[in-house]
């Protein structure tokens, strides 16, 4: 995992950074092949250079963030909004994550998945890219 991440983690609250602690850890031992970094303040999760999965410290939870979750069909994650395909679920203490749920959402951003990489050059348009 990125060092970078790493000190994300650490600069959280103790009950934050176990949140994101479990969340790093989880994400990485499951997209062993994806690149981690922090992007726009908080760490992120790409697949050929496309965002699939982050989170970031709000001010009253951790918020994680699938960029293509809308398509997931999934109820525990909260369709974000405007014309992206976000989805997202918010976390105020680790006992609240299931990894089961969280395992079937990563294997689902592998397969589901919209172009970001790519949206600035589209001027602001998604195209499906699944795989």
């Amino acid at each position: 995992m990125n060092q970078e991440i790493h000190i994300y983690n650490n600069k959280q609250a103790p009950t934050d950074m176990l949140i994101c602690e479990t969340l790093s850890n989880f994400i990485c031992e499951q997209l062993p092949e994806a690149e981690n970094k922090i992007w726009h303040g908080h760490p992120v999760w790409f697949l050929d250079g496309n965002p699939i999965v982050g989170y970031d410290k709000l001010k009253d939870a951790v918020r994680l963030m699938f960029w293509s979750g809308a398509s997931f069909e999934e109820s525990e994650l909260k369709i974000g909004t405007g014309k992206f395909k976000d989805a997202s679920i918010r976390y105020t203490n680790v006992q609240q994550i299931n990894l089961t749920d969280l395992e079937r959402w990563i294997e689902k951003s592998k397969t589901i998945q919209w172009d970001y990489k790519n949206v600035v050059k589209r001027k602001g348009v998604l195209e499906w890219i699944g795989k």
